[in-house]
């Protein structure tokens, strides 16, 4: 039984074999092959003998059949390339090689640092006197070993204890130093944070200015004021984005970029020692009014060939995301004036020339006639109209006489006065005062501007005015009433990125600005070593190998007064302080040197030290006090009178500290006899 068992399994193989190799030789690639069951299994033998017989019989079976191989599968691609690796190795260290490549080409293009020559010795040196750790006065001091530029000469607006004192310019004692050196004034761009002291400055000495025809024109008018035309002479307008030689040593290029005033620029200034790029202000305004955005593929093009240094505008450090576009008050503007039944009357800043148009534009469309009142407003329209950097047509404006002619709803009133100055026209009118124009209930207000720090207290006092003469008022909390002129966190951003300097120093602002400008560049790739928050009179010197500082200049402030266009001494305006917080004591006696006493009972008058009613009890303690000073004072003293002066200035003061907690100023008249 077993035998015939294992000729039927022998057999059924055979069978099984011829027609796998019949259905093969038959079947072609489009034909498909008809399944067939497999046979069953032979069951396990239960022995070794039986496992035996197995290997046996198909041993034979193999040796009575043709050989078959199973075919590999081709996975080979149809067309090889021979440069390309076959093994699993050869791709991963081929992808690593190409990351490694990118890598450098990415720290490459963002540190394009090895532009520039670390093998030369020329230097650059960058000394601030004015701009940093305050709002406004921005000047600049730009030298190589033998030339120097001045970039931008401004001025700022004195504090509330500067009494007497309206504006404050830079200290031009290095400049006075270095005069020799200096090869031209560089204006960046019109406001009076840039070029309001270049009167003072030209005064003592010249150079020639350049800068595009905005700001020189504003400067011209200054020049004009101060009677000072002839240095109109010194004017050199320049063409932007196009290089131009000054001095020996200088190569500067004037670029475009957007401010709150038409024609703003920031420069770049090669030198042998490397580039460097100013900034001054800017935002990057995608949509300007005028159509100009700033020239970012220029800043790139910088970027691109290593730029050593750069100096940035730090104010709005501390706002995040962008600043808003300057048309985005436009629909503001919309919407006063299409629900405004009374007069419109706006401020803002005289120099906000894009801000002033758009208020103009809206106007002209409600059909009211323009009246521009403010000295400062009228000359700046006029230079920005008579240049063409603005278009409307004249027969559409008319004179502050000529108001009563039309109805309220027909004027639209162009003012200053957006920082609550007491001169101002504005001003004038909330408190009925103006000769022309007066506040009503019916008109509409509105204060285009941001307050200038320190002067929250007078905008705060000017909007009081306005309201308690029954105007309506749109200030700060009005949406989109203003945008800022200065470059929020993206835009620094993105300016860092566009020019990628080796070195960064943040200028204008308050410390806190320029120190969070700072960070903001570290995390842009500037390395943290090469960033450096500087103070006005420190003087940094630049070479592609190293930033540090060398020392420290003269540098503060002069306080001017405007009424005179003179300077004011810095006693002066510390004796002002003095007598407004701590008051002052006059004293007046006349001793006996021969017996050290008092001829007769001395004169004392106090003013903003002590009340009225305390100024009998005060005599008789300063009449106390000379009797002792007269005993204890040493007998050579009485022969020289200023000396006695101080010695009894000293003995009062200690009085007054003592017992009253003040320290007056004290002014005694001695005489001996």
């Amino acid at each position: 039984m077993e035998e015939i068992n294992k000729e039927e399994i022998s057999k059924n193989s055979e069978i099984k074999t011829n027609e796998i190799r019949e259905e093969s030789s038959s079947n072609t690639g489009s034909e498909k092959r008809e399944f067939r069951p497999r046979a069953p299994k032979p069951p396990r033998a239960q022995n070794s003998e039986q496992n035996q017989e197995n290997r046996n019989n198909s041993e034979q079976t193999q040796e009575k059949r043709a050989p078959f191989k199973k075919k590999k599968p081709n996975n080979k691609p149809r067309f090889i390339n021979k440069d390309m690796p076959t093994t699993g190795d050869g791709w991963t260290n081929d992808l690593k090689k190409a990351y490694m490549i990118n890598e450098k080409i990415h720290k490459d293009r963002l540190n394009p640092h090895y532009k520039l020559n670390l093998n030369t010795n020329a230097k650059l040196r960058i000394t601030p006197l004015g701009g940093l750790n305050e709002i406004g006065g921005n000047m600049m001091v730009v030298e190589t070993e033998n030339e120097a530029i001045i970039v931008d000469v401004g001025m700022s607006f004195p504090d509330g204890d500067m009494h007497g004192v309206d504006i404050l310019i830079p200290d031009f004692t290095y400049l006075r130093e270095i005069k020799d050196k200096i090869v031209a004034v560089i204006i960046t761009h019109g406001h009076e944070d840039h070029i309001g002291a270049m009167p003072y400055l030209f005064k003592e000495m010249q150079f020639p200015i350049y800068g595009s025809p905005l700001p020189l024109e504003m400067i011209g008018s200054k020049f004009d004021e101060h009677k000072m035309r002839e240095h109109r002479a010194l004017f050199r307008a320049i063409s932007k984005r196009t290089p131009i030689k000054i001095g020996n040593e200088f190569e500067i290029e004037w670029m475009h970029v957007t401010h709150s005033i038409i024609d703003s620029s920031c420069i770049a200034i090669k030198t042998a020692a490397g580039t460097m790029i100013h900034t001054g202000d800017f935002k990057i305004d995608h949509t300007p009014y005028d159509g100009f955005p700033t020239d970012i593929h220029r800043l790139a093009h910088y970027g691109e060939e290593g730029v050593l240094v750069m100096t940035s505008d730090s104010t709005n450090s501390h706002s995040p995301g962008f600043t808003k576009t300057e048309k985005a008050v436009g629909p503001t503007f919309e919407r006063i004036f299409s629900t405004s039944t009374g007069r419109v009357i706006m401020s803002t800043f005289s120099s906000n020339i894009h801000r002033v148009a758009q208020a103009i534009e809206k106007a002209l469309k409600y059909g009211r006639k323009i009246c521009v009142i403010g000295r400062s407003m009228e000359k700046n329209l006029d230079i920005a109209m008579t240049l063409g950097y603005i278009k409307f047509p004249k027969d559409q404006f008319i004179e502050a006489h000529e108001i009563n002619k039309y109805t309220d709803k027909e004027i639209m009133i162009v003012t200053t006065g957006s920082q609550g100055e007491s001169m101002s026209a504005l001003y004038r009118m909330a408190i009925h005062e103006h000769r022309h124009v007066k506040i009503k209930p019916e008109d509409q207000i509105i204060l285009s501007a941001k307050a200038i720090p320190g002067n929250e207290g007078s905008v705060s006092q000017i909007i009081n005015h306005l309201l308690k003469a029954g105007a309506k008022v749109a200030y700060q909390d009005y949406t989109d009433i203003h945008v800022s002129g200065h470059a929020a966190q993206e835009e620094q951003k993105l300016m860092l990125r566009l020019v990628k300097p080796k070195f960064f120093l943040p200028v204008h602002g308050e410390y806190n600005h320029a120190l969070k400008h700072g960070e903001t560049g570290v995390d842009c790739g500037v390395l943290e070593r090469n960033v450096y928050v500087m103070a006005d009179g420190e003087q940094i010197e630049v070479n592609p190998k190293y930033l540090k500082k060398v020392k420290t200049v003269k540098s503060g402030k002069v306080y001017i007064d405007n009424q005179l266009n003179h300077k004011i001494s810095d006693d002066v305006v510390i004796d002002r302080q003095t007598m407004a917080k701590e008051g002052i004591v006059m004293i007046v006696a006349q001793i006996n040197e021969n017996d050290r006493t008092l001829a007769t009972k001395p004169k004392v008058a106090t003013f903003g030290f002590i009340s009225d009613k305390q100024d009998r009890f005060f005599t008789n303690e300063i009449e106390e006090i000379l009797n002792t000073f007269l005993v204890n004072a040493k007998p050579g003293i009485f022969k020289n009178s200023r000396i006695l002066e101080d010695e009894l200035r000293k003995v009062v003061r200690k009085h007054c500290v003592r017992k009253y907690k003040k320290y007056p100023m004290i002014v005694p008249t001695i005489f001996v006899q």
